[in-house]
Parts: C-alpha cells; structure tokens; sequence
C-alpha cells in the first residue's frame, strides 16, 4: 500500500476518531470520494489499534484506577474508586457490543456505508449535538458516574455504529443530556472508547489474522503509529479547548459536510 495512502488513512482515523465528527464516516467517504482503493480491514484494525494507544496514553491515570479495580470486579468486591468505574465502563460497552454482533454476523453493517447516509446522520447529530451542549445542565460531576448514566450513556454510544453519527459526539452528546458538563462528558466518553475500541478490534482482527503477511504486517504497523500521533494531537487539542470552547465549532463543520454530502449524492447523474 502506498505510503501515503497509509498515512492519509491514518490521519483521517486518528484525527476524527475523538473528535465528535465521526471517524467511520470520513474514511467510508475517502474511498467513495477520491476513488482510492478501500484500505482494507487490516488498516482499519491498525488505525483502531493506534487510536487506542493513543486514549489510553492521555487518559492513563483513570485507565490505571479502572485496571486495578478489575480484579475485585470479576470478585463482585465493588468498594472502591477502581472498581467502581471498572463497573460503570463495563456497563456502557455491553449495548454497542450486543448491536455491533448483531450488524456485523447479519451483514447489515454493509448496508450502511452509502454517502447519502453518512450526508442525513452528519446533519442530524449534528444538531443534537449543539442542542444538548447548549441546554444540557452542569449539575453533575464525572468523578460520580452512576450505573444508570453509565447505561444511558451506552445506549447512545450504540447508535454510533450508524456511519456518520461520531461515536465520541453522540457520547458527548448524552453526557450533556445526563447533566455533565463539557469536559467530564468527554472524559467520560473518551474512557467509554477504550473498551469500545478493543472490542472492534478483536472482532475485525479474527477475520484478517488468516490473511495476515510480512508486506501487510508492516503496512499495519505504520499506519497505527502515524494513528497514535494524529489521535494523541487531536486528543490533547479538543480536551484543552473544550476548558473555554463550545462544541458548536464541531456542529457547524458537521452540518456543512453533511450538506455537501446529500449534494454529491443526490445529484443527478
């Protein structure tokens, strides 16, 4: 694969899977748009892989905390911070996981790739989006994430298998809802992306194992290191701003894209 193939891939992935401008959606539409070949399963398993790294590198203190509460968890020993959120993220990566297998062995998540889609959910969670940012209340604080936001919370990150949705935007968007402001909703949803990220991962890795060679090995090990810089920038970056910005920068990108999208594919031929 050309490198700068790989590397565009690896930017697109790395640079909207945390920002609330879905990821999916932008590397669907890079193939559609430009007529580049598609990058393959393999390269969307090294870009997951890369963006990963890149979470839990920014997040490593809470993803620490959330470890060492793990083995208390699988002993039912809920009686601290650790295992307490260890719990919470559990409880919020069950819906994606449960819808994600139901796409994925029914061969509907082929189905949902078309630019027109991507165009109307860009647009639509877009809007909600700036509509929960702007009336969400700030009356709760992250560091008490309870089983029911947690819940809540996962449901919506399920629609995010829809291209175009952002998983981080429709998660961001539910923390508002739930009453977090914008900073401990993102958390929240970045720390919701690990497990998240895994478990697409471990389902796309089983089928591309079997096909797996040198060439492409190395293909997939460069494009997750350019993924971790790209993430770890676009990380860093929205976590700052979202100290003094508003989400509305993200809604007006979202919403001219979409429009340009449905023009593209509503055109006449």
């Amino acid at each position: 694969m050309p490198l700068f193939h790989l590397f565009l891939v690896a930017a697109i992935q790395g640079l909207t899977e945390f920002l609330p401008v879905s990821s999916s959606g932008h590397l669907i539409l890079l193939p559609n748009l430009t007529g580049l070949d598609d990058q393959g399963l393999m390269i969307d398993v090294a870009v997951h892989v890369g963006t990963l790294g890149a979470v839990i590198l920014y997040f490593w203190t809470d993803v620490r905390t959330a470890a060492a509460g793990v083995p208390k968890l699988v002993r039912w020993q809920i009686d601290d911070q650790g295992s307490w959120l260890a719990l919470c993220l559990v409880i919020a990566t069950v819906p994606v996981i449960i819808f994600g297998l139901i796409l994925h062995l029914t061969g509907w998540v082929d189905h949902l790739r078309s630019t027109a889609l991507i165009g109307w959910t860009m647009i639509l969670f877009g809007i909600v989006l700036y509509w929960t940012d702007q009336k969400g209340p700030t009356t709760k604080d992250d560091a008490r994430w309870s089983l029911k936001d947690a819940a809540v919370m996962g449901l919506w990150q399920a629609l995010a298998l829809i291209p175009g949705t952002s998983r981080s935007g429709i998660t961001i968007s539910a923390g508002r809802y739930l009453g977090y402001d914008r900073h401990g909703a993102a958390r929240l949803a970045m720390l919701m992306s690990i497990p998240t990220i895994l478990a697409s991962g471990v389902v796309l890795g089983a089928d591309v194992m079997v096909s797996a060679n040198a060439a492409a090995a190395r293909d997939a090990a460069l494009a997750a290191l350019f993924a971790f810089v790209a993430a770890l920038l676009a990380l860093t970056l929205m976590m700052r701003l979202l100290q003094s910005v508003s989400l509305t920068p993200y809604v007006i990108y979202r919403v001219a894209l979409g429009i340009v999208l449905l023009f593209i594919a509503y055109r006449p031929a």
